[in-house]
């Protein structure tokens, strides 16, 4: 069986981006229904991110890699492969859900969606000229800033008709937009520490694992103090298919950690970001709410993402002796951490 060829390695990388990406769209109309229902957005998160911390939590032990996997993070604690900081990484993911809670209905759906778009792909480009992933460094090129700047323009485009939802608020909407930004190039940090620690754990199970049980605590403790204050005001739904938004959660974060050791942390995010307005366009057109419609302007939109995925490649790497954002162990301080992953990338 011949080996496939660096373009069609390349080429799978890419739809499998492409794929997680498009669950992002249907997770966030299962989410906005949750919230519709039970009267309560931030219970809604919080619902998602349990039910998608127990099915990664029984997907890693009841499976014999989940479990020799997560046997080895005590071992990559002690040897200073991963930090306990490392661990913040799911706030990321927390972070982007209240975000959605607490300024879509102001600034607008668009411009929430620009905003973090344009920090997650400034970030991406930025880690990877660094060489903070595993994937190692990336040199800025102008092909690479094209294609960044081509997939914002898509992203405007998708989202034009709806960006008059800020005009209301002047130049104020600026600075509460810089929230979103600011969270999109964190997404940035949360894919690096997630690639590194599913290289140190030799699969992506604890990773997703410890994410989503980071995220849940984050909004389960915004709950309470929300509770304190004010009150809860919805329940819990009985549909059982609005709970899969947490389980679809664990899909994109674990194809993100397998994929940025491949190719970098930008040409992921040009992936996702890729699949996310593929899979918007069909939610829109199986399921549209709140009048959303498909328009020239989407389709052109979307293909200018996928095309802008395209023209900036992943370039040359560079490959790290070691994780950059740490100090590593040497000689008898570093543990029999196994060299073979079972299931996720590895060093």
């Amino acid at each position: 069986m011949t080996r496939p060829t660096p373009a069609a390695r390349l080429a799978l990388f890419f739809a499998t981006a492409v794929v997680a990406g498009a669950t992002m769209p249907v997770q966030g109309r299962l989410n906005a229904q949750f919230a519709a229902e039970s009267g309560e957005p931030v219970l809604a998160s919080f619902a998602s991110f349990t039910a998608g911390f127990l099915v990664i939590l029984a997907v890693t032990v009841l499976t014999g890699r989940g479990r020799r996997a997560l046997a080895r993070v005590p071992a990559a604690l002690r040897s200073g492969q991963v930090r306990p900081w490392h661990f913040g990484a799911g706030t990321a993911g927390a972070c982007v859900v209240l975000a959605q809670s607490g300024s879509i209905g102001t600034i607008g759906v668009a411009v929430f969606t620009v905003a973090l778009v344009t920090g997650q792909l400034i970030g991406g480009i930025l880690v990877d000229r660094l060489g903070w992933s595993p994937a190692g460094v990336r040199p800025l090129t102008a092909r690479r800033v094209l294609g960044a700047a081509l997939a914002v323009a898509a992203v405007v485009l998708v989202v034009w008709p709806r960006l008059g939802e800020a005009g209301r608020l002047g130049p104020g909407w600026l600075l509460l937009a810089a929230i979103p930004l600011l969270i999109g190039l964190a997404t940035s940090g949360q894919q690096v520490l997630n690639a590194w620690q599913a290289a140190a754990y030799g699969s992506v199970l604890p990773a997703t694992l410890i994410n989503f049980l980071v995220g849940a605590g984050v909004i389960g403790l915004v709950l309470v103090v929300q509770a304190a204050a004010a009150g809860v005001q919805g329940g819990l739904v009985p549909q059982w298919w609005l709970y899969l938004g947490g389980p679809l959660g664990c899909v994109f974060i674990g194809f993100s950690a397998i994929l940025v050791p491949r190719v970098g942390v930008f040409t992921a995010t040009l992936g996702l970001v890729s699949g996310n307005l593929l899979g918007s366009v069909v939610v829109d057109a199986l399921a549209p709410t709140g009048g959303a419609q498909i328009t020239v302007l989407t389709v052109v939109g979307t293909c200018g993402a996928v095309a802008a995925a395209a023209l900036a490649g992943p370039g040359r790497t560079r490959a790290p002796q070691a994780d950059p954002l740490q100090e590593r162990p040497t000689g008898r301080d570093r543990p029999a951490v196994p060299a073979g992953p079972d299931d996720g990338p590895g060093r």
